[in-house]
């Protein structure tokens, strides 16, 4: 995942996308914020593999144990907190991520002020994030929150277009793809249906995944339908 100050927007992905980046500069001047240190550093001795932390970890090894047994913890927190009947919410989300790596980054929790990108694709510019979060609140989360409810709308393709918006906003830091885990689990829950199996990505199945999210942009979310519905219908190979 590489990263840049905020101030440099990545390239633009597509019509879809300046759609919403003249809209968001109308709402909010054009106006974005000073990246925090702390997003664009690296642990000193970890090689530049370890963002700066508040534990001071070095190894990502470690860093990486401590973000799975925070995680499994805050799966339970969300499914106990959020399982009800209220509405979901963006900051629902958020307080998601400050639980689950509030101990370890002092940006968890909030969203990010620097541009990400992954294998050459960019992700949302930064100084967007706030705009298109409240559109994903009020276009999906709002829609979707309560699916066994809503008899006419098909909870796959709803979990489906949830699951990739929220990716290719790409709100945090880092701890997107978990976080988008965890809203596609409650949304499961929610609706009635299985929960998808996230651990039955297999590495050939990776590419087809990342394509999905990237269909997203023309709102074709069709693949990434069929990969979720692949991790709940088939037995662990």
């Amino acid at each position: 995942m590489q990263c840049s100050a905020c101030g440099n927007d990545p390239p633009s992905s597509g019509p879809r996308r300046k759609t919403r980046k003249r809209r968001a500069r109308a709402t909010h001047g054009g106006r974005y914020l000073a990246a925090r240190r702390s997003e664009t550093e690296y642990e000193p001795g970890s090689n530049g593999r370890v963002l700066a932390n508040l534990l001071g970890i070095r190894s990502a090894r470690e860093m990486a144990r401590v973000e799975q047994r925070e995680f499994i913890r805050t799966a339970h927190y969300a499914v106990q907190q959020y399982c009800g009947a209220q509405r979901l919410t963006a900051g629902h989300l958020c307080d998601l991520h400050r639980q689950w790596l509030g101990t370890l980054y002092p940006w968890a929790g909030e969203y990010r002020q620097v541009n990400l990108s992954k294998g050459g694709f960019p992700f949302a510019a930064a100084r967007l994030v706030p705009f298109l979060m409240g559109d994903f609140e009020e276009n999906c989360l709002a829609r979707y929150s309560d699916l066994s409810r809503a008899r006419s709308v098909d909870p796959w393709a709803a979990l489906a277009e949830a699951h990739t918006e929220f990716l290719l906003i790409h709100p945090f830091r880092d701890g997107n793809g978990r976080v988008a885990r965890l809203l596609t689990t409650l949304m499961a829950l929610r609706a009635g249906v299985p929960v998808p199996s996230f651990d039955r990505l297999r590495k050939h199945q990776r590419e087809a995944y990342f394509a999905a999210v990237r269909a997203g942009l023309d709102r074709n979310y069709e693949p990434m339908r069929r990969v979720l519905t692949s991790l709940v219908s088939a037995d662990r190979p």
